[in-house]
């Protein structure tokens, strides 16, 4: 039959009902199921009914203490496997008294800190699946498996970077468990024969893994609780048996685990880390060696860059290639058009507008996929700022004949400053701005009831990407300009090279000059049935 993965149960033991409030509240949006008590003697009962996964237990009780409460309830045969997580404002003072207390796995300081419980909460879940499984064995508890554990090296991610780290690991063939650490979460990379098969954290927000999933991924979301464990869970022992019975596609699973492997990697890559920890002596879990991910590094931070939702970096860089030792590019798990890019690029830069145009993809994925490899250090880029760029572009939505004629006559007497294209519809627009990568564009204004750009083009995304906008406003309308365009330039029809040049968009003269026909919208106001435009005249 099927397998069921339930949802760790956390029983929460403590008198202050201010903390038990904030426990539950963080630790339920986290997927858990919590379970309260406010005395050590309703903790010892509610410990025997549940058989909770995990309790927190407060060192401080009225009329007893955490360890007696402890002592109680592992006295019952029920409760014998349950790991504790002590809370104290006297932590280490308090956590004494529990050394000689197997199944206490940690200590909590108070007062709490979100992200510090999260973590230590699913911390202790998995070394409380060591105990389990120790004490259903008879072996010996984590004490032995920290004793046969020592890291193989180790060290302040301050002197080395990651990539450094895991580039030693996998070009040296290295076979084991490496532990990243920050502040908030601990992730861990498991690697063989050079690849890495899986990267896993369980303190890590499944909600930000699951919120970047593909359509086609998205029904496997729930299963990410129960793939982020470093060790053989009891869940994730019954994905595994689904796999056994055929009852789960392995194909599909693997595009979850490699998905889940590259967000956490690109998230370690974006974030700042402390430490690392080279383990050779642990396993991987039993669901990575029967659907290993099997990946190289610059191969899951392009997957992370490409599949993320955030949005690409804006403006233009150029790019060129760095010296690559070597590496085998048939096992990258690159794409051909991702291999291709690589190609191209040498020591001499080129901007990601002529990247994307040779390529024949849309400058968005272009920029995401140099981001990931920028991560992996496999390429360097300079940023173009207007002084050291031989030219700005522009792009120009202009449908009147005689308009677009001034326009194009802008670009060609601008003595190389300026190139660009001018174009007359509006699909055609809208393939310039996803494919090129302009400094400026000029918008015809259309409407009966007011003037606004054309539906193809998103403003927001232009006004977010720092592109300077001059608007196109008909010759004679009193039409309104739409309330989303306030604040942004506009220039009348008939205009000349003159009154362009005028624009501050284009070469800004030191002094105002009044009477120019450039204005910018400053605000819209509504009064009654009158549309009002407040315009201030001169250069916007």
């Amino acid at each position: 039959g099927i397998v069921h993965m339930t949802t760790p149960t956390i029983l929460v033991i403590d008198d202050s009902a201010t903390i038990r409030k904030m426990v539950d509240s963080h630790l339920s949006q986290e997927g858990y199921r919590v379970v309260m008590a406010s005395t050590g003697d309703e903790g010892v009962k509610l410990a025997r009914e549940t058989s909770p996964n995990l309790i927190l237990l407060d060192h401080q009780l009225p009329g007893t203490t955490g360890i007696e409460v402890c002592r109680r309830i592992l006295s019952y045969e029920e409760c014998r496997a349950i790991p504790f997580l002590v809370s104290s404002t006297l932590r280490k003072q308090a956590y004494v008294e529990y050394m000689d207390v197997p199944n206490v796995v940690d200590s909590l300081p108070k007062p709490y800190k979100p992200d510090l419980l999260k973590m230590a909460v699913a911390n202790a879940l998995e070394t409380g699946a060591l105990i389990l499984s120790s004490q259903l064995n008879g072996t010996a508890v984590p004490e032995t498996v920290e004793a046969v554990e020592q890291a193989a090296f180790s060290g302040d991610l301050q002197f080395l970077s990651l990539r450094e780290v895991i580039d030693f690991l996998t070009n040296g063939q290295k076979d084991g468990m490496l532990e990243v650490e920050s502040d908030r979460n601990r992730v861990c990379f498991f690697i063989k024969e050079g690849r890495i098969q899986g990267v896993v954290s369980a303190s890590f927000d499944a909600a930000l893994i699951s919120a970047e999933l593909p359509e086609a991924l998205r029904e496997l979301a729930p299963l990410l609780q129960f793939t982020m464990a470093t060790g053989n869970s009891t869940q994730a022992a019954g994905l595994t048996e689904l796999l056994d019975k055929n009852m789960l596609d392995v194909r599909t699973l693997r595009k979850l685990l490699r998905h889940q492997a590259a967000v956490l990697t690109r998230w370690c890559f974006l974030n700042p880390q402390k430490a690392f920890s080279f383990l050779p002596q642990r396993k991987q879990p039993d669901l990575m060696t029967k659907v290993p991910v099997d990946y190289s590094l610059v191969g899951l931070l392009v997957e992370g860059c490409v599949g993320s939702k955030a949005t690409a970096t804006n403006g233009e860089k150029n790019w060129t290639r760095r010296n690559l030792r070597g590496q085998n590019m048939d096992r990258t798990g690159l794409s051909p058009k991702q291999i291709q890019l690589l190609s191209i690029l040498d020591a001499t830069p080129r901007g990601t507008s002529e990247l994307a145009d040779k390529l024949g993809l849309e400058l968005g994925e272009t920029r995401r996929i140099l981001e990931g490899l920028l991560l992996a250090e496999w390429v360097d880029s300079v940023r173009v700022s207007v002084e050291q760029a031989d030219a700005r572009m522009l792009v120009a939505f202009e449908p009147d004949t005689a308009s677009a004629a001034v326009v194009r006559g802008l670009i060609v007497e601008s003595d190389g400053m300026l190139t660009g294209h001018v174009v007359r519809d509006e699909l055609s627009f809208q393939l310039l701005l996803k494919r090129k990568s302009p400094q400026i564009a000029m918008i015809a204004l259309r409407g009966d009831d007011e003037l606004n750009v054309p539906p193809r083009v998103d403003i927001t995304s232009l006004k977010e990407s720092g592109i300077d906008i001059l608007l196109i406003r008909p010759a004679g309308s009193s039409v309104p300009i739409a309330s989303s365009l306030a604040g942004l330039p506009f220039i009348e029809r008939p205009y000349t090279e003159v009154d362009l040049r005028r624009s501050k968009i284009f070469s800004p003269p030191p002094n105002p000059v009044d009477g120019s026909f450039v204005a910018a919208v400053d605000d819209v106001e509504s009064a009654g049935d009158h549309e009002v435009i407040s315009i201030e005249t001169g250069v916007a």
